[in-house]
């Protein structure tokens, strides 16, 4: 069975567990150095080692981690795709309970739902400050578990009523994904871009670190959804990293993530309520992250083959 990883989890990241990005050293204080990566520390640890194994070492396993203590961008990306895709691939049909299929108007394909609940038991086992991108262990881990529901259905690759060629569900799931969901998702009022990160992964600097992923996207949105009365609107601060995998393979990863602190953010740290161009942007919403953890909630990771 695949080993949960770090990331890909329902705890929100906060700031300083992402990559350098200009907006993000103006607005964070650093309180401390994250903790080097394991082939960092192995190095300092023994400097006495034959100079062979040290260059081994850092040929096999650069630094993940830079001067700053934030994650580099391609070692960070890497690890949440192959987390991702790991979860999808292999952890999914292995551990996920299948349910009943349901029709999905105006799809021809049925959609099975799955789920899996995954304990506080096993959440603290996860090697959290000691994986190759570190993160801090999320508060009150282990007392509470995660939910993950997931849809999976099979479409005829073909331009046809009810289904429709790869390359339509490519640009409409993984090109400008969040702008997307906001055009077929009902309840989303808004879909506001907070920060973009650019993304070589085409250059030879990058070429060892994005050997399996193309076209790749890292992005900051803050997902908004208009509820019935009388619920109040919520708004969902999401790290979206989206990739092709192959010809006919992408994945698109969805993480929560905390930017109260964040000038850039709109509706995180209440800007809208001041600046927002209608009445319903002006609405104090609701942190999506933030509602009881006890309740069933859901991960979006989409993978296409």
């Amino acid at each position: 069975m695949a080993t949960l990883g770090n990331l890909v989890r329902l705890a929100p990241l906060d700031l300083e567990t992402l990559p350098s990005h200009p907006a993000l050293e103006l607005s964070v204080t650093r309180k401390r150095p994250r903790k080097e990566s394991r082939a960092s520390r192995d190095e300092s640890i023994a400097p006495g080692a034959p100079q062979k194994a040290t260059q081994a070492v850092n040929e096999s396993e650069p630094s993940t981690i830079d001067v700053n203590g934030r994650p580099n961008l391609g070692p960070f990306i890497k690890a949440v795709l192959d987390e991702a895709v790991t979860f999808v691939d292999s952890a999914l049909p292995a551990t996920f309970k299948p349910g009943s299929e349901k029709s999905s108007t105006p799809a021809a394909a049925k959609v099975q739902i799955l789920r899996r609940d995954i304990t506080g038991s096993e959440l603290s086992k996860i090697p959290w400050l000691d994986s190759k991108i570190p993160r801090d262990t999320p508060n009150n881990i282990g007392s509470t578990g995660e939910t993950w529901f997931a849809r999976r259905s099979r479409h005829a690759n073909r331009q046809d009523k009810g289904t429709a060629r790869f390359a339509e569900f490519d640009y409409g799931l993984r090109v400008s994904h969040s702008e997307h969901e906001g055009e077929y998702t009902p309840d989303v009022f808004d879909t506001y871009k907070v920060l973009d990160w650019a993304v070589q992964d085409d250059s030879t600097e990058e070429e060892s670190n994005f050997a399996n992923y193309k076209h790749i996207t890292m992005s900051i949105f803050e997902m908004c959804h208009k509820l019935p009365f009388p619920l109040s609107t919520r708004v969902f601060p999401v790290l979206i990293i989206t990739a092709k995998t192959g010809t006919h393979d992408f994945i698109v990863v969805q993480i929560p993530v905390s930017i109260e602190p964040l000038p850039e953010a709109f509706y995180s740290n209440g800007r809208n309520l001041k600046e927002g161009d209608s009445s319903l942007k002006r609405k104090k919403p609701i942190l999506g992250w933030r509602l009881d953890r006890t309740c069933s909630k859901q991960k979006h990771m989409n993978r296409a083959t």
